[in-house]
């Protein structure tokens, strides 16, 4: 973990006490450190990540059930998998901070793993599968409730924004739009990206990342932002 991030400060934003704090401290666990610290590899978070997606599956699907009475079963399938993907289970994990409670191992500290959305979406699946254990489904419903299925508009928004700003400036405006690269820093293993999104000459939004894609996703969305406010609606929920 990273300092001052401790599994009470993580207790205290997800607004659950655990009766078993080693669960959570599993969820938390990679397995490039359960290797270097040579212990049990059934203490990291890969089990508890398995029944998390499952647990996720059934509370985001029962959502979708009850709020899309009239959408047939293929589009709702679509839906569920864009919500639960992996960038948008990132996005959900961004919000806590997760990846500076995850322990581990040094290489993968230092190849970037706290920021890596493989490792934090996999790590918000693992604390919904540790919840699930240690308090039941009430309690991991709540949780995801709180955390991933709120606030869907916008986190919608947020992972399909390439796709949307190009439907919307090519598709609906019949204008232009390209990404600049406007700087890139940092050493190899941990570089950050700057782009800006433009409609012809002019700016519409800057994106900062930890690769060229993410920054355009981060630009494409303070673009769609933008636009909104300007009175242009989009693909939602």
């Amino acid at each position: 973990m990273a300092d001052g991030y401790t599994l009470q400060l993580l207790e205290e934003r997800i607004g659950y006490r655990f009766q078993k704090p080693e669960l959570l401290k599993q969820a938390l666990t990679h397995s490039s450190f359960t290797n270097e610290q040579k212990i049990n590899k059934a203490k990291n978070y890969e089990r508890l990540e398995f029944l998390g997606d499952a647990v996720l599956e059934v509370v985001s699907s029962e959502f979708l059930f009850h709020s899309h009475p009239d959408v047939p079963e293929g589009e709702l399938t679509k839906m569920r998998a864009s919500m639960v993907c992996e960038p948008s289970l990132a996005f959900c994990a961004r919000d806590l901070e997760l990846g500076q409670f995850i322990r581990l191992g040094k290489g993968e500290e230092n190849t970037g793993g706290r920021k890596r959305e493989s490792i934090t979406s996999d790590v918000m699946e693992a604390v919904i599968g540790a919840i699930y254990l240690d308090g039941g489904m009430e309690s991991a419903k709540a949780f995801i409730d709180r955390f991933v299925l709120s606030d869907l508009e916008n986190k919608r928004l947020f992972y399909d924004s390439k796709s949307n700003l190009q439907e919307l400036l090519q598709g609906k405006l019949k204008k232009e739009f390209h990404y600049e690269l406007l700087e890139e820093s940092g050493p190899e293993h941990d570089k950050t990206f700057v782009v800006e999104v433009f409609m012809e000459e002019e700016s519409l939004g800057k994106g900062t990342g930890r690769t060229k894609k993410a920054a355009e996703q981060q630009a494409a969305y303070q673009a769609l932002l933008l636009l909104r406010d300007k009175g242009y609606v989009f693909k939602k929920y």
